[in-house]
């Protein structure tokens, strides 16, 4: 079939022309219009995705018949001529039938496969048992011929041993007729003689005559009998073979000879001598002496008879060539066990634990696992050590929505106006005091109530004994009064509720208490365990009474520190002061922290230059559950660190070294793996639009809180790069860092220096400064919501409804229509409605008014439309007029 346009293959098909573009839409053919041409390929595609759809698969699947049978009949009819001489013909219907049967050819063969497959199948079973039998019976026959062999073989060495035994028996035999006499009775010796395979005779004592013997020939001859009995022995180590490596020396009478260590040799270390034909001894003495001949002991290497199994200690992260090092391997055998593992890796190249210690393991060794933390463990062994326990005062958290009255209810118990202080009226940062009552002594921390402080917050009910859950009486509970119920319950420390603004006219406290309660804290008169107190910041209703409730919720805890330890404590906010470097404000928690203490804080370390209380004022001393504000550390430490006291400042030097290698480690993996991250999104994604911000805070907290809230408005599109969040005032080094990144520079409560100031007017560099939270971020939203495309949206503004088509040739069709709502303009699109179904969408070729053209026609009068491109408008349809307009969206 040849190409045809879509509008033909819909008549040929029998469906409409939309049905059938939106179908090719569907099945990923490109078909722009019903003037558009499809191909061959693209039918059969759109008939595969088709029966895709309707659960047929394509023609190879199961489902497809494997044989076809068709019938076919035939009618016809044959004319006779009548045998009897009849006049005319005769008519007989005949009716042919015709049956043929198709046989797919891809079951044919498949089941012709199988049956293949089920011969070699078992073809293959019937040698595997052939070939199982064959190996009973060769080892069956092997098993005898071993024992055959065993058995032959004892028999020749019984043999042997028997004619060995009778040719020892012959040869002393003939010894002892060739030995001469002895001349004298009391005389008597003992001779070696060498026989032919180089070995030494057994000694024979031969005495020729035995004649009456007085005690002293007696005596005599016993020695001569125990003399010959140690050269026999003598004579018997020197039948066994030479030890390997030992020279051998030949006389001029070419009888072998070897060498003979001599116990005293073995001992001092002496020069060995070598004993002469007759075997006497190491010294040499009697007939044929050949004089000592000397040797010197030689070294050989030994080679080992087992494989060497090395135990490595693998730490977190281990380079190829260090591990190769720990094997005692050269690089290149790591690599090519690595590739044999399917892994090509470099000399340099970094690797975990787990597959290093996967490479050790192929290669035979043992290893182990140690942590990087290691080092650090080791020294701060000796900071913890047990002290003496004391009692302590309670560090209570204050936490609850923003604007419901917790820093104004310090103020009151503090006497001071916190509050003035700061900006917008919401806490910016966490206030650590602690206030001297007639009962005891209690450490406060005011947490801000902001959701973008949730962090600060957590940090806060992180080294709290007690929380204090401010509600308002006029507003109840709240979205961040929740959130610091949750922070104080992962904490695990009792909450102590306090219904501010008592005082109000509008203030209902059982209605804040039966809304807590919903969030499992039941009020003590309920039968619950925690205690509420009704409160008035301002007029200071209650107070004694919550510091009451505090004291004792503390007795019942009994908190306690440790004293004469080192001190410890924990890094509630951290700034940069331009005229005295990084200041940390801390709370102790065990031991006491004094001036010139060398202090290790996270990453940073340094020696305590200058230690104020809350109120700025020098100090020489802090006990536990007290805060202060030191200086003199080598950086900005991050809120939340823990804070030690170590004795030696070489050892603080050393760790806080470790750490920062392990951050930067830490950070450089994060950015990789960010950036592949982003690479892929983009790839799958399209690019998004990036807003670059570069924040500069006071403190740590606020330059957390707002990295924590701007990352937060991302969305889809749009995305916010926090390129860095720092600390301390805006430099010159800041702005370069902005130019460079295309970024915002946000300066939240600082300002640039002058140099920065400079370089900001002459690079026009976009600089913000900010006081209060909610404004950067309004700013921001702000910002991304123009970043986003407009959303377009479309009105429906007139509605016509059809009353009678005139047709001319020359213009075609033409609809007298009534406006029954809005208006028609005839610039607008339009839409062509059928029983409200939509059948044509389009313009509008002319709009008249009786004889007049016209650009607009009001609801309630005539007018006659034509349709561009459409002639086939009915009496009933409805023509709706719409335009579209753009909506700008917001985050």
């Amino acid at each position: 079939m040849s190409d045809v346009t879509v509008k033909q293959f819909a008549e040929i098909v029998g469906i409409p022309a939309d049905k059938l573009l939106s179908q090719l839409k569907e099945a990923g053919i490109e078909a722009e219009s019903e003037d558009s041409t499809i191909t061959d390929d693209e039918k059969t595609a759109l008939l595969a995705f088709l029966r895709a759809s309707h659960g047929k698969g394509d023609d190879t699947s199961d489902s497809a018949p494997k044989k076809i049978t068709l019938k076919r009949k035939t009618h016809s009819e044959i004319k006779l001529s009548s045998s009897s001489g009849q006049r005319g013909a005769r008519t007989v219907n005949v009716e042919v039938r015709k049956k043929r049967t198709y046989v797919k050819r891809s079951s044919i063969i498949d089941e012709e496969r199988k049956r293949l497959e089920e011969e070699a199948l078992k073809i293959k079973e019937e040698q595997e048992q052939q070939q199982a039998a064959e190996q009973a019976k060769k080892e069956h026959e092997e098993k005898l011929k071993a024992e055959k062999e065993a058995a032959e073989k004892a028999r020749l060495e019984a043999e042997k041993e028997a004619a060995k035994k009778v040719e020892t028996e012959a040869a002393e035999e003939i010894v002892q007729a060739q030995e001469p006499e002895v001349v004298a009775a009391e005389e008597s010796e003992v001779e070696i003689k060498p026989v032919a395979e180089g070995k030494r005779e057994k000694p024979k004592k031969v005495a020729k005559a035995e004649p009456e013997l007085d005690e002293k020939q007696k005596i005599a001859a016993l020695e001569a009998e125990m003399s010959a009995s140690e050269s026999k022995e003598g004579g018997r180590k020197e039948d066994k073979k030479p030890k390997k490596g030992a020279k051998k020396h030949r006389t001029h009478e070419s009888e072998d000879y070897y060498e003979e260590e001599s116990p005293s040799s073995k001992k001092k270390g002496k020069k060995k001598t070598v004993g002469d034909d007759k075997g006497r001894g190491a010294k040499g003495k009697g007939k044929g002496k050949q004089g000592p001949i000397t040797s010197t002991l030689t070294q050989e290497f030994a080679k080992p008879t087992a494989p060497v199994v090395k135990n490595v200690v693998i730490p977190e992260t281990i380079s190829v060539a260090e591990l190769a090092k720990k094997l005692s391997i050269k690089a290149g055998e790591v690599i090519k066990e690595m590739m044999k593992m399917g892994t090509m890796a470099t000399i340099n190249q970094v690797l975990d634990q787990e597959t290093a210690g996967l490479v050790v393991e192929e290669m035979g060794h043992n290893y182990t696992f140690s942590s990087a933390n290691a080092i650090e463990e080791d020294i701060l062994r000796d900071a913890h050590i047990d002290g003496e326990e004391v009692p302590r005062p309670p560090v209570v958290t204050v936490m609850g929505h923003v604007d419901h009255g917790k820093t104004s209810l310090l103020d009151y118990i503090r006497s001071s106006r916190v509050t003035s202080g700061e900006a917008g009226g919401i806490t910016q940062h966490i206030g650590a005091y602690h206030v001297e009552t007639e009962k005891g002594v209690i450490s406060f921390i005011d947490t801000p109530g902001h959701a973008a402080f949730t962090a600060m917050r957590s940090r806060g009910a992180s080294v709290t004994d007690i929380v204090i859950l401010v509600v308002a009486a006029d507003d109840g509970v709240m979205p961040q009064t929740v959130e610091a119920i949750q922070h104080a319950k992962a904490a695990g420390v009792p909450i102590i509720v306090a219904v501010n603004k008592i005082d109000k006219p509008e203030a209902q406290p059982d209605k804040v208490k039966q809304e807590l309660s919903g969030y499992e804290i039941i009020p003590e008169d309920w039968g619950g365990e925690n205690m509420f107190v009704n409160v008035s910041a301002k007029t200071g209703d209650g107070i004694s009474d919550l510091l009451d409730a505090i004291l004792l919720q503390s007795e019942i805890m009994e908190l306690t520190a440790k004293k004469n330890v080192p001190a410890a404590g924990v890094v509630l906010e951290a700034s940069l002061d331009k005229g005295r470097g990084p200041v940390a404000t801390i709370l102790i928690q065990h031991g006491d922290l004094a001036k010139g203490d060398i202090v290790l804080s996270g990453k940073e370390f340094g020696r305590v230059r200058s230690l104020l209380d809350e109120d700025g004022k020098p100090t020489n001393n802090v006990g536990p559950s007290m805060p202060a504000v030191i200086l003199g550390l080598s950086g900005v430490p991050n809120a939340g660190d823990d804070v030690m006291v170590l004795k030696d400042e070489k050892k603080a030097r050393e760790i806080a070294l470790f750490r920062q290698g392990k951050y930067r480690d830490t950070k450089l993996a994060q950015q990789k793996a960010a950036k592949l991250d982003q690479f892929f999104s983009q790839m799958g994604e399209g690019e998004k639009a990036t807003l670059n911000v570069f924040i500069k805070s006071d403190v740590q907290g606020s330059a957390e809180a707002l990295q924590e809230s701007l990352i937060k408005l991302s969305n889809d599109e749009v995305t916010v790069n926090v390129v860095a969040a720092n600390v301390g005032g805006i430099n010159e080094s800041d702005v370069h860092l902005a130019i460079a990144s295309q970024a915002i520079l946000i300066g939240f409560n600082v300002r640039a220096d002058a140099t920065g100031r400079r370089l900001i007017e002459s690079e026009d560099v976009d600089v913000r400064y900010y006081s209060v939270i909610y404004d950067v971020i309004d700013d921001v939203r702000k910002a991304l919501s123009g970043m986003l495309s407009p959303e377009m949206k479309e009105q429906i503004i007139g509605l016509a409804e059809v009353r009678d088509v005139f047709r001319s040739s020359a213009i075609g069709a033409i609809a007298g229509c009534l406006v029954i709502e809005g208006n028609v303009k005839r610039s607008n699109p339009i839409r062509v409605l059928r029983d409200n179904v939509v059948i044509y969408e389009g313009e509008l070729e002319s709009l008249r008014r009786f004889k007049d053209d016209v650009n607009e026609v009001k609801a309630g009068t005539e007018c006659g439309i034509g349709v561009r491109n459409y002639n086939d408008v009915k009496v009933g349809d409805q023509i709706e007029c719409f335009e579209n307009y753009e909506v700008a969206r917001e985050i």
